[in-house]
């Protein structure tokens, strides 16, 4: 169990650094978004890749956040019964979450956008609009957020059975994340 847990560990802390560089594309956004308004209403200057930067950050605070978000446990989560039962039933709730929703769900989301990727990449596909931007970079980032989420869904099966078997300390906080 030691050994899952250092794997959980190395997953954890490269989630966390993706959620920080989700964090920084959030004040990279404002900032494109704020310069190109003012651009466009100040010097009347203005290009779709501007317009095409914001929605690729976007794309990238959304994908390479989805792991953090998960790993801090702040995902949407029903509490209805969550909520009112033990922390011990709460713990058999995710492993039983995980296994036949998520981690399905982010294997199958995986595989089918790394083609859809590679496509773009092998064409070296760009935007339609004048001045836009190529378009495999954002397409990357579908199976790579995909693929960090499943690892991210992997490394919290891990630390809920080792909850479950004692080798793990649990928070009593249903809503903070397992240590």
């Amino acid at each position: 169990m030691q050994a899952l847990l250092a794997v959980s560990r190395a997953i954890d802390w490269i989630n966390a650094r993706l959620g920080a560089v989700a964090c920084w594309l959030v004040l990279i956004a404002c900032l494109i978004s704020a310069g190109n308004a003012g651009s466009r209403y100040l010097f009347s200057i203005s290009s779709n890749a501007w317009l095409e930067i914001q929605w690729y950050l976007f794309s990238g605070i959304f994908l390479l956040g989805a792991s953090y978000t998960l790993k801090v446990n702040e995902h949407v989560r029903v509490d209805l019964i969550y909520a009112h039962v033990s922390p011990r039933a709460r713990l058999w709730i995710d492993v039983f979450g995980i296994i036949c929703f998520l981690l399905p769900a982010t294997i199958i989301l995986t595989d089918m956008t790394w083609p859809f990727f590679y496509d773009a990449w092998v064409r070296n596909e760009e935007s339609n609009n004048a001045g836009g931007l190529i378009r495999w970079p954002v397409k990357l980032l579908l199976p790579v957020g995909f693929a960090f989420l499943t690892a991210q869904g992997i490394s919290e099966l891990i630390k809920r059975i080792a909850a479950l078997s004692g080798a793990l300390e649990l928070e009593t906080r249903y809503d903070r994340p397992l240590q």
